[in-house]
């Protein structure tokens, strides 16, 4: 449906604000008066194509942005900003993948996500360490083994987790719930480690059934009775289960180990950084806050992955896209409902279109079939 001038006009200031910049700022970048800028934005002139394509590009968001309504989601977590603050990167990426997966849901018939029942909102860390317990359990795992490949395991709960490159200085996480499952992003620019720990810290959102979160930092909170410190704990229980680690770290330490041999082998086998593994081992009581200093000073080195026979993996590596979202978007070029570029573009441009598969040439009578 046609939109009219003054809700564009208004999406327009809206996207202005998010990205800090005042009318004049604006207008100057895509070559109007401030004036002119003034009306567009309030629906009393319209606004050209060109002009448009030259304000969302200016402002990083794409066309569709204006023309479309956001998912209800996007919308509420924008109602509840401070009019006027910038956005963060990963909000705007954000929401292009809530976008593109829900057009790409909407479009593939065999595409469809589970939605898992809330869980109970934990208050105290006993409740915590339960819920995390469950969680494993939901997802196929004892209460020893290592979570492998953490987004192939909780995409079957609903879950789809992109990883691309947001930049250093930008938040760790974001997750967003959709009408069915939800979607995680992390920022592939933080070490494997951390980006496991995200999801894990996102996948507790979503099990919480969290609307819209974006999470900065995950693990660092000083506030043990926070909210996020509770979900940062979560985190740490899911990829660390006690029976699991404090089993594996005694074994380890009656077995010769140093302190330092200790961390590298139960780091490396749950695949979590060091301080993670610190954290946990201390609020597990299996060390004690020197002891925490030596976990986090640990390195693992080549001799260690040799000597010790570790298994070294690059986990979420950027860019990196749910195999159920790719596979999806392929169906749909395949059976030609998009384009190859419509394809490429769903894919977040990480794919090239030399790598799309050949289509199959239509039958000579498919023009009749088409016509009758």
């Amino acid at each position: 449906m046609p939109i009219d001038a003054k809700t564009l006009g208004g999406r327009i200031a809206e996207a202005r604000s998010r990205a800090g910049l005042t009318q004049q700022q604006l207008a100057t970048a895509v070559s109007l008066g401030r004036p002119a800028m003034n009306k567009i934005e309030n629906g009393l002139q319209r606004v050209s194509a060109l002009q448009l394509a030259r304000i969302a590009d200016e402002l990083g968001v794409r066309i569709e942005w204006f023309l479309d309504d956001a998912p209800p989601a996007i919308l509420s977590h924008r109602n509840l900003r401070e009019p006027g603050a910038a956005s963060p990167v990963i909000d705007t990426v954000i929401e292009r993948i809530v976008r593109d997966v829900e057009f790409v849901l909407a479009e593939d018939k065999k595409a469809g996500l589970v939605t898992v029942d809330p869980f109970m909102r934990p208050t105290t860390n006993a409740e915590v360490e339960a819920m995390a317990r469950h969680a494993r359990s939901l997802l196929g795992l004892d209460d020893q083994e290592p979570v492998k490949e953490i987004a192939k395991v909780v995409a079957p709960q609903g879950l789809l987790v992109f990883a691309l490159r947001l930049g250093a200085d930008s938040a760790d996480a974001a997750s967003v719930m959709l009408e069915r499952g939800g979607i995680a992003l992390v920022n592939g620019d933080l070490q494997v480690g951390r980006r496991r720990l995200a999801v894990a810290h996102e996948f507790a959102h979503y099990l919480l059934a969290d609307e819209y979160a974006v999470d900065w930092r995950v693990a660092e909170s000083l506030d043990p009775e926070s909210w996020e410190a509770r979900l940062d704990r979560f985190a740490r229980a899911l990829l660390l289960p006690e029976p699991g680690v404090t089993g594996m770290w005694n074994r380890c330490v009656d077995s010769g180990d140093d302190v330092r041999t200790a961390a590298v082998r139960v780091a490396s086998y749950y695949r979590v950084d060091m301080s993670t593994l610190a954290r946990r081992l201390v609020e597990l009581t299996v060390i004690d806050h020197s002891g925490a200093h030596l976990v986090r000073g640990a390195r693992t080195t080549r001799a260690d992955i040799v000597e010790l026979n570790l298994v070294v993996a690059d986990e979420l590596a950027p860019p990196m896209l749910p195999r159920e979202y790719e596979l999806a978007v392929l169906r749909l070029y395949r059976q030609e409902t998009i384009s190859s570029a419509r394809a490429i573009d769903l894919l977040l441009d990480t794919w090239e279109e030399s790598s799309l598969p050949p289509l199959q040439p239509l039958p000579e009578d498919a023009i009749w079939t088409f016509v009758r």
